[in-house]
């Protein structure tokens, strides 16, 4: 399977360049043709006694089909191990019940979010094509956060042979919790920049890098190869694939929904690689009747996914669930492409239309397309915090920021009731735990620090707390460089020109 930049089909690459490389070098996001993805549809029935690592074989060798089929066993032992998911004995996914619904739990991972799947893994992916290819550059990866990302990103590459990383944030737009994940990693080669900014312009900051001539020829100088740990690249957004099939094949299991039956998936979304991850494993052939697109305030995915119009050029909100706080939606790229039959011609010009204007409208076959597949719903503050006090007072689960969108937003969808739904959980409420405690409780918190919060949190509910979030308290912030969006870019270039890689 060859992968073909969503710009332009005439450039296209296998899959280990495209991993190394992260962004096509037009700016477009290498992506399968869809005919390949639907000639590659399994009957479910034939993966029904898979185990995770079973399933994401499967996968791997669908998508990443220039891998041996042996270092591909070796990357998912690796991954999916106890080192990298310590509680749960190779159940990287376990899926629990909420209410009358389930709850996919994606955050026991390393870092407690659901960026550890597909980040404990990337770098495998990229070490053996790196070694594959007899590739003697250094692998530079610039990757943009709104939060999880990021420390997942840091986690996963952290002391990587030949490889360097530089994760930028925007500075008020993470959750303490998850600017100190960042700012205490360790490892010799990483690197945590914050930009005065959003994260939009974190994200923006990076595709310019990638597309700039001097920073180019800097790269052919000193021999170094710009790659992303974001969903941009194709090795982060395929391992997302696997947990969608898990999760029906578990339920299945359990006898709580029946071969075949199809079900719903609710989403948090925000850069809609997760969601997109739920599309193409729809494709390949997972009973799904809806994947339902949760938004919070910054809905624009529910406006576009409802109207056919994208439009950025809209107040930005700061909200508790900061890891959705985007305006750009980079993988809603793919999407059009795939579902336009492979038109880059078509892609290229919304892409340059969106660049120009920070808008554009699809024609109605394409809309009708979209709506075959999703539905589209946001959830106020308000709406979210009474999801986290709802859940927990009538559920007895306790959900963080971003599941409480997806949980507030399922209630506006009218589900047929042969339909289960299953809701995304993506991350450990203890990481945004001042605003799940302000939503149990009223009471005034603002003079606790965040660990006397954490502490707090625990007490009234008696949820575990990840290890590795406990182990902040004692360690040492490393960084803690704050820079404009222009002094990033020429932060990147002294690093290259100076090899401070």
């Amino acid at each position: 399977m060859k992968l073909y930049s969503t710009r332009n089909l005439n450039m296209a690459a296998m899959p280990k360049k495209a991993i190394i490389e992260g962004l096509a070098p037009d700016g477009g996001l290498f992506s399968p043709k869809i005919e390949d993805i639907e000639n590659s549809k399994f009957d479910i029935k034939d993966l029904i006694n898979y185990d995770y690592k079973k399933v994401a074989l499967h996968v791997f060798k669908i998508f990443l089909s220039d891998f041996d089929e042996k270092d591909l066993e070796k990357c998912i032992n690796a991954a999916y191990s106890n080192n990298n998911f310590p509680n749960y004995e190779n159940i990287v996914a376990p899926i629990s019940k909420i209410g009358k619904d389930y709850l996919l739990e994606l955050y026991h991972g390393r870092t407690s979010a659901f960026k550890d799947v597909a980040l404990s893994i990337l770098p495998y992916f990229l070490t053996t094509a790196y070694k594959s290819e007899s590739n003697k550059n250094k692998i530079y990866i610039l990757t943009a956060t709104s939060g999880d990302t990021g420390k997942a990103a840091l986690a996963g590459f952290q002391d990587v042979e030949n490889v360097n990383i530089t994760v930028f944030y925007p500075t008020d737009g993470v959750s303490p919790i998850q600017k100190l994940q960042m700012q205490t990693s360790p490892g010799n080669n990483v690197d945590v920049v914050a930009i005065n900014g959003n994260f939009d312009d974190c994200q923006r900051l990076v595709k310019e890098i990638y597309t700039d001539k001097n920073i180019f020829d800097l790269c052919q100088k000193h021999n170094v190869i710009l790659s992303s740990a974001n969903s941009i690249n194709i090795g982060r957004l395929v391992p997302q694939i696997i947990y969608y099939i898990s999760s029906y094949i578990k339920l299945v299991k359990d006898n709580e929904i029946k071969l075949y039956d199809k079900v719903n998936f609710v989403v948090p979304t925000g850069n809609f690689g997760n969601i997109l991850a739920g599309f193409i494993a729809k494709t390949l052939g997972l009973p799904i009747n809806k994947l339902i697109c949760a938004s919070n305030e910054n809905d624009v995915l529910t406006e576009f996914i409802n109207t056919g119009s994208y439009n950025r050029n809209r107040q930005f909100y700061k909200t508790i669930s900061p890891s959705m706080d985007i305006l750009v939606s980079s993988n809603l790229e793919r999407l059009l492409f795939l579902l336009s039959n492979n038109d880059s011609n078509l892609i290229s010009n919304l892409m340059a239309d969106l660049n120009k204007n920070g808008s554009y409208k699809i024609q109605d076959f394409l809309l009708n397309k979209i709506k075959e597949h999703f539905v589209a719903f946001s959830a106020s503050e308000s709406e979210c915090k009474a999801a986290i006090r709802e859940a927990f007072d009538k559920d007895h689960r306790l959900i963080d920021t971003h599941t409480a969108i997806a949980y507030a937003v399922l209630k506006k969808y009218n589900s047929s009731a042969s339909s289960k739904n299953i809701i995304l959980s993506t991350a450990s409420p203890y990481k945004f735990a001042k605003s799940v405690l302000s939503s149990l409780n009223d009471t005034d918190i603002d003079s606790l620090n965040d660990f006397d919060i954490i502490d707090k949190l625990f007490k009234m509910t008696n949820e575990p707390i990840p290890q590795n979030l406990l182990e902040l308290k004692t360690k040492k912030v490393r960084f803690n460089n704050v820079l404009s969006y222009s002094e990033s870019k020429k932060y990147v270039e002294d690093k290259i020109a100076k090899e401070k890689l």
